[in-house]
Parts: C-alpha cells; structure tokens; sequence
C-alpha cells in the first residue's frame, strides 16, 4: 500500500527538510506539507493545506481528505518564545498534540511521529551524558510541554496502541530554513553574522556546551526511527539522540579556520542562557544506537565547513 503523509507545521526549520525527504522517497503526491499560513516559498512540488493544529474541526477536514497512514505533527513553540508567551506555548504542543493523537486513533493511522527535545531534562538532570532514564525536572514551559507529551504519546501507545515515535532532538543546524525561536540558535545565527559582518555577539556564554545535531543527520535519523520494526523499539516516550556538544567559543574557533578575522563577543544577562544552564552538556543516545541504528555523520568541522559553503551560495549572503 502506498503511504500517505501528512506534514503538520511543514513551514519550520525541520519541517521544510522533512518534506523533501519524504517527497524523495514516497513522491511528491504522497506527502501533503502543512501549516498555519502559507510557506515563504509556495512548494510546487506536492500538495500544501493551511491547518491551524488547535483547530480540530479544520484537523478533522484534512483527515478525512487524505486519509493519512502516517502523520508528522512538528508545529510547537519553542523554548525561548515559550517563555515568552507561556499559556500560548502550552496550549498548542499540548492540546495540538492531542488533537493529533485522538485523529490518528480515528482514522487508523499507521504511524506517528512527535518531536521532543533535551529540554525535558532539567537542573538536577545529570550535565553529561545524559542517559535515556534519568531525573527530568525541566523548568520551562517548553520543555514541561515536552515531558507532558512524552507521558501522553506513551500513554497512547500501552492504552489504545497507537504506534507513536519520538526523538528528544538536540539543537538543531542548517543552512535551509531560518530556526524558530529556541535557545539552541545561536549556532545557526553565527553562521549568518560570520559571512554578513565577520562578527557575532552571542547571547550564550563562552563556555557554554550544549548537544547540536547537523540537520542532514537529524533527517536521517528521523527516517531510520520511522523505518524501524516495531518489534525493535523499547523506547514509547522518545528516543535521546545526538550528534556533537561544543561551546559558541569552540565553534567560533572552527569558523575562524575558514574566515580569519571572524570575531565573536558574548552578551551578559540573556535570559536564554538561563534556559541554556539547565539543559545537558552531552547526550547518552546508546539506546537509539542498539535498537535501530542510529549514527550521527556529522562532526563539528564537518557541520562548519557545510554551513558556510551553502550558506555562501545563498542569495541573502
């Protein structure tokens, strides 16, 4: 049987990737991209609806069109917007979650998948190598949304056996799709300002080490989890996984290879970096790594001279 995907939030930094690798792989007709207004660049290439997730009357009208057997729920705010607008936040990666779920549950779709991220883990979560299981007390409203989805996908799985599938995504980089509003962005903005202006002040402290993970390797691992067998899988919440820890100062060191005179400052009392301090120094995604796979292929020197080589090629640098 031919899959039929649904992309919700295909206008994002992951979701603009995810959709040209699904349409790769399945052909453009079979995946429907998603948003709640209309992508900066129209996609020609397969279908588009405008769909607001907390709209389930409008969610209801797009199942019962496509008839998905896999869906890709990806629209949530992010951590430092989160904090910003907190009830806002709360409301759509929660109730936009569910109201994915109960649709799925409805119309027997095959597949789910739900993103969520290191910012479950919290101050008393262990810094380095964070393993699978462990202390998660997050204490901002994103990732307390995060840990509530968790609990809930899980729940759907054992209670109604909905097959559900979850990554705990790190920082994310790429050069295609402007990030979102996260504390992790700094290490895609750096890029930008590296070739604009030759500087960058960063809103992170020098020595700040976070989980990144390259957007190619993200999509890659995305597709593996879809792909695995279900018998495989242990892991209903969501999977760790990650690619590299590194720090602004570590990463400017690397920039400074291919662009000498680069020069990075770092500002004082960014509320981001409270959220920053919070969050794991470094990963433990063994678990993912046994049951399906997983392999990061991108180091950071790797990531760096990738970024700026396409990010030169780009008509807004």
């Amino acid at each position: 049987m031919n899959e039929r995907i649904i992309i919700i939030g295909s206008n994002g930094q992951i979701g603009t990737e995810l959709a040209i690798a699904l349409r790769a792989k399945f052909g453009p007709q079979h995946v429907v991209t998603s948003d709640i207004r209309e992508p900066q660049l129209p996609d020609a290439e397969g279908p588009f609806e405008i769909i607001d997730v907390l709209d389930r009357k409008s969610l209801h009208t797009l199942f019962t069109k496509y008839h998905p057997t896999q869906v890709y729920l990806l629209a949530a705010m992010l951590s430092a917007t989160g904090e910003k607008y907190p009830r806002q936040a709360w409301d759509l990666n929660i109730n936009g979650l569910l109201n994915v779920l109960d649709l799925s549950l409805e119309y027997h779709v095959k597949r789910v998948f739900w993103p969520s991220s290191i910012a479950v883990f919290g101050p008393h979560s262990p810094k380095a190598n964070t393993p699978q299981y462990s202390v998660m007390d997050p204490n901002t409203v994103y990732g307390i949304s995060k840990l509530a989805g968790e609990r809930i996908c899980e729940y759907y799985h054992t209670r109604y056996g909905l097959d559900v599938r979850s990554i705990r995504y790190p920082g994310i980089i790429s050069w295609k799709a402007a990030p979102g509003g996260g504390t992790t962005d700094y290490a895609v903005h750096i890029f930008h300002e590296a070739l604009k202006n030759n500087r960058y002040a960063c809103f992170l402290s020098p020595h700040t080490a976070l989980p990144m993970l390259y957007m190619d390797d993200a999509i890659r691992g995305t597709l593996a989890l879809m792909d695995a067998p279900t018998e495989a899988l242990s892991i209903r919440s969501s999977y760790n996984l990650t690619g590299v820890s590194f720090t602004p100062a570590m990463l400017a060191d690397e920039i400074r290879k291919h662009l000498s005179e680069f020069t990075i400052t770092y500002e004082e009392n960014d509320p981001r970096q409270a959220i920053a301090d919070t969050w794991p120094n470094s990963i433990d995604d063994t678990v993912a790594q046994r049951e399906w796979g997983w392999k990061p292929r991108f180091n950071l020197s790797q990531i760096t001279e990738d970024m700026l080589k396409n990010l030169k090629g780009k008509n807004t640098i």
